[in-house]
């Protein structure tokens, strides 16, 4: 795994072993990036369920300003802390080791870019956390929320909770849902 562009770019990035998380392919991360290339430049970008923090610090390589990191488990979050370190942001990072919907209400932002979540895909974590998302102060109809998911996942409840998918780009097993509040 490595930094794909920017400032880091080549950069080896080491991910937790196990399956505890699954780091986003390459391909993948270059195709959403190619995606959301002009939003990333000076940037305020959250990375929610992190895992190794490869997206953030993709994000970061790319010029986005700050990058918070929220990231529960142990593991992943000392991962994240040293590819902080070998990529030299971590004046730009911020990690914060605790689970996501705590997290959302520990960033004090008057506004938030970019929000990439990337939770368990057979769990609540993502509908909880767009609820959550739908209560802090720097998410407005602005703020692009990206979501990966699975094929498969129920994704009835994004307008319910006041979302609304302005993109969808599937992959082989996943995808990414790119949502705004309405």
């Amino acid at each position: 795994m490595r930094v794909i562009a920017g400032s880091a770019r080549r950069m080896n990035l080491i991910a937790p072993d196990g399956r505890d998380t699954r780091p986003t392919q390459d391909i993948i991360k270059e195709t959403l990036f190619n995606i959301i290339q002009f939003d990333v430049p000076g940037s305020v970008f959250l990375d929610l369920c992190a895992g190794s923090g490869a997206i953030g610090i993709e994000a970061l390589s790319r010029g986005a300003s700050k990058a918070y990191f929220a990231e529960n488990g142990r593991v992943a979050a000392r991962c994240i802390a040293e590819n902080l370190h070998r990529t030299h942001f971590e004046e730009k990072g911020t990690l914060l080791k605790m689970d996501v919907l705590n997290a959302v209400h520990r960033i004090h932002e008057k506004h938030a870019d970019i929000i990439y979540l990337d939770p368990p895909y057979e769990s609540d974590i993502a509908k909880n956390t767009l609820a959550e998302l739908s209560a802090v102060p720097y998410v407005d109809g602005e703020t692009l929320i990206i979501i990966e998911t699975n094929l498969t996942s129920d994704i009835s409840y994004i307008e319910a909770l006041g979302y609304t998918i302005t993109r969808e780009k599937d992959y082989k097993s996943q995808r990414h849902l790119f949502l705004h509040r309405i």
